[in-house]
């Protein structure tokens, strides 16, 4: 979805939070990149067990990523890396606990960017700030939603769902993880860009709602890929677009919401590294190299495409910038929605 530089838009609290990161981003860009003694030093104390904090249940697609991802991690900066669940609020539980942790980087936050770009919208007490509380350290995917549907359904195409919409106001149901969840907000966003209204329906997870779909109790749903692509596979939902830019290569039958006629609804998601504020800049420039080494392994590659993520390999500094922006973007569709 295009957007017009946001972050121009952004209170001045947030512009200069955000150049603060920018600035820690230059520094980051100014070591030689051999890693020096200094460097190698530079990472959680030696016998340690670093942490990665995921604020959803074991089970579901980011717990997944992370517990692939981590066995990896771990080769790269010689030290045990564990998953540590800690559920609740849209994953701002888990996000609190790194915020509040001490910078040393044995405790780090694999986060699903809602929780820090949409849940700040729609949370009355946000227990802390995604963009002063947290370093940003290392991308690790991206994700686009696919659009499903009941499979006896008689809608085939996103226009033929559009006009039944247009048709019956509030009549067509769809779910999501949670009230602020980005297919809750996907669903939203697609009303607006479309005049219609659409009812929504609230789960405790990506997994019931689909559940749902599947039996007919709810019209559809907005789903990450590597969730829904096996269910649209065996016949038991039908996927209608995604909602990237291009078609997802492990859906490349799927059209994207712009060929199917909806151009504004380009809008995805992405998991990333992020640690408690004030963490070194040493520490943040090795963490995010032991993420890209981790990211060039075949075998962590293949397993990301196949359940059709795509991998982001980039700097501390791109990251706060799609924060930032992703963070802006959704302030409008929230809006929408009462704040919980």
């Amino acid at each position: 979805m295009r957007n017009t530089n946001p972050v121009q838009r952004q209170p001045s609290a947030i512009r200069y939070r955000l150049l603060s990161w920018a600035v820690v981003g230059m520094l980051i860009h100014a070591v030689p990149l051999t890693v020096t003694t200094a460097l190698a030093q530079a990472l959680p104390p030696a016998g340690s067990t670093v942490r990665l904090v995921v604020g959803y249940a074991a089970g579901g697609p980011v717990d997944a990523a992370a517990r692939q991802f981590a066995p990896h991690f771990s080769r790269e900066i010689g030290l045990p890396v564990v998953v540590d669940n800690r559920p609740g609020a849209g994953g701002a539980i888990g996000g609190d606990s790194v915020a509040k942790a001490p910078p040393n980087g044995m405790l780090l936050f694999f986060a699903a960017s809602p929780t820090l770009t949409i849940s700040p919208h729609v949370l009355t007490a946000m227990p802390f700030d995604p963009i002063k509380d947290l370093s940003p350290v290392a991308p690790v995917v991206s994700y686009a939603n696919v659009l499903v549907v009941n499979n006896q359904q008689p809608f085939k195409t996103v226009e033929e769902l559009l006009a039944y919409a247009r048709a019956n106001p509030g009549k067509l149901t769809y779910g999501s993880a949670g009230i602020g969840a980005s297919n809750h907000l996907s669903g939203e966003l697609l009303a607006l860009r479309t005049g219609t209204q659409l009812r929504h329906v609230p789960y405790r997870g990506n997994a019931p709602a689909m559940t749902d779909v599947i039996g007919g109790q709810i019209n559809m749903m907005f789903d990450i890929v590597g969730s829904a692509r096996n269910h649209v596979a065996s016949g038991r939902v039908r996927a209608l677009a995604v909602s990237s830019p291009a078609r997802n290569p492990s859906m490349p039958q799927v059209a994207t919401m712009r060929e199917a006629g909806v151009p504004d609804l380009e809008v995805g998601g992405w998991f990333a590294l992020f640690g408690p504020a004030r963490l070194p800049s040493e520490m943040v420039l090795r963490l995010n190299e032991a993420t890209r080494k981790a990211l060039a392994s075949e075998d962590l590659k293949a397993r990301y495409i196949e359940q059709g993520y795509d991998l982001w390999v980039g700097s501390p500094q791109q990251l706060a910038e799609r924060t930032a922006q992703e963070l802006a973007l959704w302030g409008p569709v929230a809006k929408t929605i009462p704040r919980q």
